[in-house]
This record gives C-alpha cells, structure tokens and sequence, in this order.
C-alpha cells in the first residue's frame, strides 16, 4: 500500500498529536504542530510541511508503521552526508512511530530557482563530497533504493562487494518475480567477469548518496544544490556519477565542474553502464517487465565488452 499526498490519507489525528509531540521532545517546548499542508512528488511516502506555534518550519514524511527502519536509516544517511561538508543536506530532527504510522521529521528546506553558477558548484560539491572516503566498502547498516532493501555489509573488496550485494541481489529478486531464462544466465555471466572492468582501475571507498537522480537533487532559495533522499553508501564514486546520468536532470556544465575537480579514470564510459544496471534491475523489480528488457540489453552491451 502508497500513500497518496493528500490531508484525508493521513488518517487519525492521533498520529499527528503523537509527531507533534516527538518534534517537542526533539526541539524544545513551543514547537508543537499547529499547521500542515500536503507536498506533491512522492510515490513511496507522503509528504508535509508542517508549522508550529513558534512559526518553525518542518518537513515531514509519512509511511506505515512497520517502516520505520527505512526511515531510521535515511535519518542516518543525511547525517553521514552532512559529515562531509560538500553539499547543503537537510538535517534530520527525529523518527519515530505509533498510530499506525512511521514518519521522519527534517529541516524544513524552501527550493528556489538555479542561478547560472548552480550547476557548476553542484559539480564542485558532489565531487568534494565523494572524496570522503573510509577504509571499507558498505555502511554500518544496511537501508533502501526505492523500497527494496539495500545490503551494505562491510567488505574490502569492491568487485566482490558489489557482485554480491549489488548485481547478485538484484538478480535473485528477479528470479523470484518470475524474471529468469536469459535475464538470469547473462547476469551469472557477466557477475562472474567482473574483474575485466577493473583491470586497470581501482575503486576507492567514497561516501555515495546513492540514489542520486533529477528528482533527488534541487536549490533552496539562495541557489545553493541540495540533495535529499539518499541510499548512503561507501562504494565506487562512479556508481553515483553514472545514476546521475540515468533519468536526466544534470547539466554538461555539472560534469565538467565534477572532472575538474577529480577526473574520471578510464574505462568510465563502459563501467556506467555496468552501475546503472543495478539501478534498472531495481525498477523491473518494482516496477515490471519493460525495465527487465532494458536490462537484458544492457548485460549484452557489458557482455559485449568481455
């Protein structure tokens, strides 16, 4: 079941005394809600922005009551992002559940229109932001893309990481809806010639928004990006550069900022693919069988570069 973003999907109003009374507990005695109004743009949640008695501002996202853990988790992706520093992030205020209903309150961000330097700075800024780095591959917890589970379990090895947590994953969720036959036998072929896409490369572990397409970006008022929505991961920097280019949304000027701040390694072009496969995968899983054609042609694609 989607929420729709309407006032009367909500539903009791004790859900909302019971947010009301997290966002008090999480900001200070006067923020109790005493406005709210739907926002448009989610599929999977919906979506308000709420005011309260002191005139404070606050974005919030509703779903049922057993996702919390989604919400939990994206909760600590915005926080892992604001770490570094690059990109304007909402903060997270609090999470928290009853009544049916999961939600996740955040900073209330007014979007504005880009101004002739927006997308070069954004280019500067996602690129200072993948130089975050770690030691490992993965994240301490496991979160979403979309509404399908994301395993991150920590590993040294980003071939291996991604073959199994990435591709692997993907293409088991498609056999068990009922997408098999030579989806599945290319899959197994290309997972196990992973290795020829990074003969001479070698991924550092970057800190990824990990979902990064044109309805997970915008500017606040001043003209500043800002990114939302994340699937927070440490992986390979080009898996999130290359979803950028997925579905639209950025500019040339964008990439051009972003290689001259770290240049592209060789061989990109044809690893792009290989990373917005995991993307598309996902979509034939929730979405149906157009998406698991385009996959097939792209594993013949990458297949094709063995």
């Amino acid at each position: 079941m989607f929420f729709q973003n309407t006032p009367e999907s909500v539903g009791k109003e004790g859900a909302w005394q019971e947010i009301s009374d997290s966002l008090v507990t999480a900001t200070g005695v006067g923020n109790k809600i005493t406005h709210k109004r739907p926002l448009s743009g989610g599929s999977i949640n919906s979506a308000f922005c709420v005011e309260t008695e002191q005139g404070d501002s606050f974005f919030i996202k509703l779903h049922q009551e057993n996702q919390l853990s989604m919400f939990e988790a994206e909760a600590e992706g915005l926080q892992e992002l604001r770490k570094a520093n690059a990109i304007r992030v909402p903060e997270p205020v609090c999470v928290g559940a009853g009544q049916g209903y999961a939600w996740i309150v955040t900073e209330y961000i007014a979007f504005g229109k880009a101004n002739p330097q927006t997308q070069e700075t954004f280019g500067h800024q996602f690129a200072r932001m993948h130089r975050f780095t770690t030691k490992y591959f993965g994240w301490h917890r496991n979160n979403t893309i979309g509404s399908t589970p994301q395993i991150n379990r920590w590993r040294d090895n980003w071939i291996e990481f991604y073959r199994q947590h990435r591709l692997g994953f993907q293409l088991k969720l498609a056999a068990e809806n009922g997408f098999k036959g030579s989806l599945q036998s290319k899959g197994e072929h290309l997972m196990a010639d992973l290795e020829k896409f990074f003969i001479s490369y070698t991924p550092i572990p970057s800190l990824m928004h990990g979902d990064l397409w044109g309805g997970n970006q915008s500017v606040d008022d001043a003209g500043n990006p800002v990114i939302f929505d994340p699937a927070v991961y440490y992986g390979d920097r080009e898996a999130d550069l290359a979803m950028t280019g997925l579905f639209g949304g950025f500019s040339t000027t964008f990439y051009d900022a972003y290689h001259e701040t770290w240049p592209l390694d060789a061989g990109y072009t044809v690893r792009k693919t290989l990373y917005n496969l995991y993307h598309i995968l996902n979509h034939a899983n929730l979405f149906g069988g157009g998406y698991a054609m385009q996959a097939e042609s792209m594993l013949d694609q990458l297949l094709a570069e063995c």
